[in-house]
C-alpha cells in the first residue's frame, strides 16, 4: 500500500477533536513520526460551533427563565505543522507545533440570559520535539519534550450580582502567558506487509503559574498567581489493512480532565456560600474523557484516497460550566487525499453532534438546559515528502 494511502488515519488532525473534552482542540497527534523519509506537513482548519441554551424555573427572579442564551460559542482556526526527518536507518525525529487546548466563550448582550455578556478566552501554542528508535522491523519506542504556553481571560458579570441579577462590577480576570514543559513516551508495533501500525503515547501533565489580574465587587485591580495544569493524557492509534486498497483505521484518547481546573483567588471568594465553603473553579470537571474512533479508508487509484470515520464521546451527566455548556458528542467525518508526486493535499469535513448539558448557578439546581447543538469543522492538509 502506498505512503499517501497510509496516511488517511491523520487526515483530519486539525478538526479531529472538535468539541471533545473539556477544551481539547488538537488531540496532540504525532502521525507525522511515522511518515516515510523526509517530510513536512502544514494544516489549517475552520470550526464552526452552534452552541445556545435555555434558562430553567430555578433561576430567580423568575423572568428569567425560559430566556435563550442565543449562541455562545464563536467559530475559530486551528493551525497546525509538522516536520519529520531520519538521522539513520534506526533514528528519526519529528518537531510537532499544535494548539492542544483553547476556548472562545462570548454570550450576547442584550438577550436577558443571566449570563449574556460573559466571555472566555483560552489561546495555547505548543512544539514537541520527538525521537524515534527502531529496534527492528517491528518494534520501536519514542519519546521526547513539549514546550507550551497558554494565557486565558474571562469575564463573568452574573458573578457579581448584589441586589439584582446583573448588579454590581462584573467579575474580569486576565492571566498572562505563561510557558510551562512537559513531554510524551510511548511505543508503536508496525507490521508492514498488511500496512498494520498500533501505537500507544502518554502525554505528561504541564504545569502553569499565570500572573493573574483580577477585578470585581472585592476592588482591583487584585495581583495574584493561578497554577493551571492541563491534563496529562494516553492516545491509542490503530490501522491495518483489511483488504487490497482498504484500510480499516481509530483510537481511543483518555484525558485527565477531572484533575483540571482554573480557580483564581477572588472567585473562589466571590463563589463562597454556606453550602460551597471553598467556592468554585471558573473553569473544571467532573469526569475524565474517553474520545473513541474508528474509520475506513480506501485507495481509488494512484492519485486519489477516500475515508470516512466516525466519533463517540460518553456524556457524562451532571452539571457542567457556564464556560463550557456540552456533555459528549458524537461525530461523522469524510475526508479525500490527493497526491501527485511528492505532494498530498488533504480535504476534510466532520459534523459534530453536541451532548446536551446543563449548567448550573448553586450547584444543586440547574440553571440552563443546552440541547440540540452542533459544530461543522473544514480542514485542509498539505504534505511533502522530500
Amino acid at each position: 500500500m502506498k505512503s499517501h494511502f497510509l496516511a488517511l488515519p491523520a487526515l483530519l488532525a486539525s478538526t479531529a477533536a472538535v468539541h471533545a473534552g473539556g477544551i481539547d482542540r488538537s488531540g496532540q497527534s504525532i502521525n507525522a513520526l511515522f511518515e516515510s523519509g523526509r517530510y513536512a506537513e502544514f494544516s489549517f482548519g475552520h470550526i464552526d460551533p452552534s452552541t445556545s441554551g435555555t434558562s430553567t424555573m430555578a433561576v430567580p427572579p423568575p423572568s428569567l427563565a425560559n430566556v435563550s442564551s442565543g449562541d455562545m460559542t464563536s467559530s475559530y482556526l486551528q493551525f497546525g505543522a509538522a516536520y519529520k526527518a531520519d538521522i539513520n536507518d534506526k533514528l528519526s525525529y519529528a518537531i510537532i507545533y499544535d494548539q492542544p487546548f483553547g476556548a472562545d466563550v462570548d454570550y450576547p448582550t442584550g438577550t436577558g440570559y443571566y449570563a449574556q455578556g460573559s466571555q472566555a478566552d483560552l489561546d495555547s501554542h505548543a512544539l514537541t520535539g520527538l525521537l524515534r528508535y527502531r529496534m527492528n522491523d517491528n518494534f520501536s519506542v519514542h519519546g521526547g519534550v513539549r514546550v507550551q504556553s497558554i494565557e486565558a481571560t474571562a469575564t463573568v458579570p452574573f458573578v457579581t450580582a448584589t441586589t439584582g441579577p446583573f448588579a454590581g462590577a462584573p467579575y474580569r480576570v486576565d492571566g498572562d502567558r505563561d510557558v510551562g514543559v512537559g513531554y510524551a513516551v510511548g511505543f508503536a508495533y508496525e507490521k508492514p506487509e498488511i500496512a498494520m501500525r498500533v501505537s500507544l503515547t502518554y502525554n505528561s501533565k504541564i504545569k502553569h503559574d499565570l500572573d493573574t489580574t483580577e477585578n470585581s465587587v472585592l476592588g482591583g485591580p487584585i495581583f495574584s498567581e493561578t497554577e493551571i495544569e492541563t491534563p496529562q493524557s494516553i492516545n491509542l492509534e490503530f490501522q491495518t489493512g483489511i483488504a487490497a486498497d482498504t484500510l480499516l483505521f481509530g483510537g481511543i484518547r483518555w484525558v485527565d480532565w477531572s484533575s483540571f481546573h482554573i480557580s483564581p483567588n477572588d472567585y473562589r471568594t466571590l463563589t463562597t456560600t454556606p453550602g460551597n465553603p471553598t467556592g468554585s473553579s471558573l473553569v473544571s470537571y467532573d469526569d475524565d474523557v474517553f474520545t473513541y474512533s474508528l474509520g475506513v479508508g480506501r485507495r481509488l487509484n494512484d492519485n486519489w484516497s477516500v475515508s470516512a470515520s466516525v466519533g463517540y464521546e460518553k456524556s457524562n451527566g451532571g452539571f457542567a460550566s457556564n464556560l463550557g455548556p456540552t456533555d459528549g458528542n458524537k461525530s461523522l467525518a469524510l475526508a479525500a487525499v490527493y497526491t501527485q508526486d511528492n505532494m498530498k493535499i488533504t480535504t476534510g469535513v466532520r459534523y459534530v453532534n453536541i451532548g446536551d448539558a446543563q449548567t448550573t448557578l448553586n450547584g444543586l439546581n440547574a440553571s440552563g438546559d443546552f440541547e440540540d447543538n452542533d459544530a461543522v469543522a473544514f480542514g485542509v492538509k498539505v504534505g511533502f515528502t522530500f
